[in-house]
């Protein structure tokens, strides 16, 4: 099958992550997750059909993960907590705090599932140890902690028939799937979905196709995987860059994958863990926004917070 890779947007992001097609709009977002330690914008919208980029910056907070409301407007999962934000406007409201008695954690990726829920996992900033949870907002604003562990959370998603929600921790080298209660938005039965354990990748952010099989995209070696439901991987397509970090469906077919990307070449992990390559200057390419067509294969709709 014949397969186009495009740059769509040059943008080099020191980390970028977060991508959501809202298919109500027919809009894409994505972040910078932690470009304000840069003095960069970190919220960025592409209108696809004009190709006009609009950004913010929100300088005070690292930016996990956002997700559209159901009226509009977004929700983001920032270092500190649970936040509303007025794109137009620049306004930030803060919904609730998060892991307060834990400085060295930040929210990181989210996601929200069919009944309007967003669930956002922690990771350690040092990138070491497994104090972070994962939490889940739900449409009235209450807050919930929902699983636990974790260094460094990422690809949280869920099958098309809501009956599985997968996520990764990056530096344990492993991806997770759970029973997924789509009732009550509770999780069980924790078990290994994929390992990168002796391997040169590891798994970043996630989403899944029509199919029900998973696509994550790797750091280090550059390659989306899509691998099965239960686990079995499928094919590995090569990126322009080493370093891809998430990647959403999105077009008005949903049939177009998109692909973020980092130009970030300093890792406070460093130290505790050789996930990272040491670069002096980042690839050519690198932090740039990539679009893949004609892989034949669809995605499902992302869901609107419900609150």
């Amino acid at each position: 099958m014949s397969y186009r890779i495009e740059q769509i947007v040059e943008c080099e992001t020191y980390l970028g992550e977060s991508p959501v097609w809202d298919v109500e709009t027919g809009i894409f977002w994505w972040v910078d997750g932690t470009g304000r330690r840069k003095g960069k914008d970190n919220i960025f919208r592409l209108e696809p059909r004009s190709g006009k980029v609009d950004a913010r910056a929100i300088p005070d907070h690292d930016i996990g993960a956002l997700a559209i409301r159901k009226d509009g407007g977004l929700v983001l999962a920032l270092n500190d907590g649970f936040y509303f934000y007025d794109f137009e406007r620049d306004n930030l409201a803060l919904i609730t705090p998060i892991e307060e008695e834990q400085p060295r954690t930040r929210l990181n990726d989210g996601k929200v599932d069919r009944r309007g829920r967003f669930i956002a996992g922690g990771m350690d900033d040092l990138e070491e140890l497994a104090i972070c949870g994962i939490w889940r907002l739900d449409p009235d604003l209450s807050t919930h902690q929902i699983g636990g562990g974790i260094i460094c959370t990422n690809g949280p998603s869920w099958s098309p028939d809501d009956k599985t929600f997968y996520i990764t921790d990056t530096f344990q080298d492993v991806m997770w799937a759970y029973d997924y209660d789509i009732e009550t938005g509770a999780l069980s039965n924790q078990r290994d979905f994929a390992s990168t354990k002796g391997q040169e990748g590891v798994c970043d952010g996630s989403t899944v196709d029509s199919e029900g099989c998973v696509w994550t995209a790797e750091l280090r070696t550059g390659e989306l995987v899509r691998r099965t439901p239960d686990g079995e991987e499928e094919r590995r397509i090569g990126m322009p860059v080493r370093n891809i970090t998430s990647v959403m469906f999105g077009g008005a077919d949903l049939d177009e994958l998109y692909v973020t990307s980092m130009a970030r070449i300093d890792h406070p992990g460093a130290g505790a863990h050789d996930a990272f390559v040491t670069e002096d200057h980042p690839q050519f390419g690198a932090g740039s926004l990539f679009k893949l067509t004609g892989l034949g294969i669809r995605g499902v709709p992302e869901p609107r917070f419900g609150g």
